[in-house]
């Protein structure tokens, strides 16, 4: 009997990456008007970036149905695979709910992790199961082991611009016109499932600065479980100058670092700029 691993698009994690590593990756739909996408299927990151900044609209992401999961369920039930869905947080999305409506039509073999993470912390999440998955572990024993690693598993990004957030709702115009004028980068990361403002930087150095005593605070990184870094938008010039400023935390352990797209679920609020780590705490 196989494992078979799912995860959403919430994640980052490319089709290509999910083909390299044996996964299947459900895509959350993506409506920009009147027009709808599948995330990372019809819907590339640099089209999602060329389109979000050609509109004034924010676009809307929508949870992936009972109906999808059951459909994709149905496939490894009838393999007689044992199945793990790890599911972006029940706190942004209602997916996790809908894919545990879905399992119950079906025998106790499907098991629904809420991973309380999205983008690249659900990444490594999903990473960190592969590696169990391919170690030669059941389903059992692959939740078992990650479930107390949940807690252990960080991300914290810096934004460039507040414009999206504005256009979100999230903050007010006025807000966002002074926090651009002074140059001020949020700084977030994810809490109980949510996302929590947990600085503002005064430039991109300072806003680096904040991500590696984010790191030293939780503790530093274990480089024996998956980390991953992430930009959003149509280049990596700001990654790399991160990765140079901050080349202290990663010294001799480069090789291990994995690398990805921020995708619609956050980039809609990031807009182009952004930057992110996620990695679990030693």
């Amino acid at each position: 009997m196989a494992v078979r691993i799912i995860t959403d698009s919430a994640s980052d994690i490319s089709q290509e990456k999910a083909k390299e590593w044996g996964i299947t990756v459900l895509p959350l739909k993506v409506r920009f008007g009147d027009e709808e996408f599948l995330d990372g299927v019809t819907l590339s990151s640099t089209d999602f970036y060329k389109k979000l900044v050609e509109t004034d609209e924010i676009p809307k992401t929508s949870q992936i149905s009972p109906y999808d999961y059951s459909e994709e369920f149905r496939k490894a039930d009838e393999a007689g695979d044992e199945i793990i869905y790890f599911s972006l947080s029940s706190g942004v999305s209602g997916s996790y709910q809908s894919a545990c409506i879905a399992a119950e039509d079906f025998s106790d073999n499907i098991n629904i992790v809420d991973t309380k993470q999205f983008c690249i912390s659900e990444y490594i999440i999903v990473q960190r199961a592969v590696q169990l998955r391919d170690q030669g572990l059941n389903a059992k024993e692959i939740i078992d082991t990650i479930t107390p690693e949940l807690q252990k598993a960080h991300v914290i990004a810096v934004f460039d611009t507040l414009e999206y957030l504005k256009l979100g709702g999230r903050i007010s115009s006025a807000a966002a016109f002074a926090g651009n004028i002074l140059m001020i980068k949020p700084v977030i990361t994810i809490e109980e499932g949510v996302v929590k403002v947990i600085g503002k930087a005064r430039g991109s150095k300072n806003g680096h600065n904040m991500l590696m005593e984010f790191v030293k605070k939780t503790g530093g990184i274990d480089f024996d479980k998956p980390i991953c870094l992430a930009y959003s938008g149509f280049s990596d010039e700001i990654l790399k100058k991160y990765v140079e400023d901050s080349k202290v935390l990663y010294e001799g352990q480069e090789d291990k670092i994995q690398y990805a797209v921020a995708g619609a679920t956050i980039g809609t609020y990031t807009g182009p700029g952004a930057i992110a780590l996620a990695y679990f705490e030693k």
